[in-house]
């Protein structure tokens, strides 16, 4: 009982294959539970360490590279940039054409282009290596749950397997600054990062088993041009718009994300296989998937990603102080998204969903202040509840995700709620950024006024995810 609609499409079983009736027999060797959540969770881990990296790392990474501060929101949206603009289309392919192709393949390319972070020597260079980063992300985070259910193919097996693997996306969040802060050197962090993941590249192909439910056609290659080129676009404006909004170069960005678009929806509605079925838009379960992952990005994300940086100097920390501290909200996340499935039949999964995001606004407006007292102590209290609060969305998001969606698109519902939390976040990062450092009352005042704008979101999406109701 997850508060899901019990439909045939979100209760039902899935055959061992996962095709349609008509499709001719398939004679792949049957899934491997446990090695598929270990390796999926394993890259899931790996691939949010990456992200997370220059979190702590990025006054060093920044005075290497001799990136301006005006510029220093892409050296942070470079991965969520790639991949918010390929895990739908990603997601798609996953479906057609073979999950464990698509992850295998993902992880892989994300130890190259990790990698290939390492060696950059200019801004533009490791944005590149970011973004690329991002959309090999894509193609692992995506194509993970897309396994997960059919490797899991009982409600209460996917239950279990959503809420480990949503654990380990906190998991990845934790980790992945005390990693960065660990190794001296940014560049060896990025160089680790990417055999880790060519290490478990080659376990997966080993130990994952192909699944797939072809709809017939050809890739919505119109669909993701468009999607990325719009998403490109309101990247570019946000960042540009914190040296000032009414700028005739960021409302040309943002007329051309809004046109773009509007063309994403029509390739969608008049293409055989679309990267995303506008209709589920209907199901309330998918627009909270959905409205939560761009909230999770625009309000979370957004303000913990760059929140170490203020903390560093501000208050004069080093990157790993500063990692401890910010595992005192991604360690209860990962404690609580593991255990979150205990939940299950008690509240429903929406509930649990607007119960995240008021805890989230709770503990940011208790770390009030604490920036301009010089106090780490004051951050404690509010680090805890808002990682409770963290550790509920990443349970409630994935679970949601493949729910909300029939079983043999659940790579692509995954990929949408993901889609989602990266547009949020890429959003939510250069909207910190621009208010933290653009207040009169400098970083300390900047700061105070991010969590607020932070803590109005989350309350924001509490409500709008509370509120849905089933459209006819």
């Amino acid at each position: 009982m997850t508060g899901t609609d019990p439909s045939p499409a979100t209760t039902g079983t899935i055959a061992p294959t996962d095709v349609p009736p008509d499709a001719a027999p398939r004679r792949d060797p049957p899934p491997r539970p446990g090695a598929t959540l270990a390796l999926t969770s394993a890259a899931t881990a790996v691939a949010l360490m990456t992200y997370t990296a220059p979190i702590v790392t990025l006054p060093d990474t920044a005075a290497a590279l001799h990136t301006p501060l005006s510029a220093q929101a892409w050296l942070l949206n470079g991965t969520p940039l790639g991949l918010a603009a390929l895990l739908l289309v990603a997601g798609s392919l996953a479906d057609d054409y073979g999950r464990r192709r698509v992850f295998v393949s993902g992880t892989l390319a994300l130890g190259v282009t990790t990698a290939l972070g390492a060696l950059a020597t200019t801004t533009w260079l490791f944005t590149l290596a970011r973004i690329a980063q991002g959309a090999a992300g894509a193609a692992l985070l995506a194509s993970s749950l897309g396994l997960i259910v059919h490797a899991f193919p009982t409600p209460g097996g996917r239950l279990r397997a959503t809420g480990v693997w949503g654990a380990f996306v906190t998991g990845g969040i934790a980790v992945g600054p005390l990693i960065a802060a660990g190794i001296p050197g940014w560049r060896a962090v990025y160089g680790v990062l990417g055999a880790a993941a060519l290490i478990v590249a080659a376990l997966g192909t080993r130990a994952l088993t192909e699944s797939r439910s072809p709809r017939g056609g050809r890739p919505d290659f119109a669909g993701a041009v468009t999607f990325g080129l719009a998403l490109v676009s309101l990247v570019a404006a946000l960042t540009l718009g914190r040296d000032g909004w009414l700028r005739t170069p960021v409302w040309l960005l943002l007329a051309a994300t809004v046109l773009l678009l509007a063309v994403f929806a029509l390739v969608e509605r008049r293409t055989r296989t679309p990267m995303i079925d506008l209709s589920l838009l209907r199901r309330p379960d998918f627009l909270a998937s959905s409205l939560g992952g761009l909230f999770t990005g625009l309000s979370v994300i957004g303000l913990f990603s760059f929140l170490p940086a203020v903390l560093q100097r501000s208050l004069g920390m080093s990157a790993l102080d500063t990692a401890w501290l910010t595992l005192l909200w991604a360690g209860p996340a990962f404690a609580v998204a593991l255990q979150a499935r205990r939940l299950a039949g008690r509240v429903p999964t929406r509930v649990q969903l607007s119960l995240a995001f008021v805890l989230h606004a709770a503990g940011v407006l208790t770390m009030l202040g604490a920036v301009g007292a010089g106090s780490t102590a004051r951050f404690v209290p509010g680090m805890i509840v808002a990682g409770i609060g963290s550790g509920l969305l990443n349970a409630a998001l994935p679970l949601l995700a493949v729910a909300s969606v029939p079983p043999a698109r659940a790579a692509m519902g995954s990929g949408a709620q993901q889609t989602f939390r990266y547009i949020g976040s890429c959003a939510g990062v250069a909207l910190t950024i621009a208010v933290a450092t653009s207040s009169s009352g400098g970083m300390a005042r900047g700061t105070d006024v991010a969590m607020v704008v932070s803590a109005a979101l989350a309350l924001v999406a509490a409500v709008a995810v509370a509120g849905l109701r089933e459209r006819t």
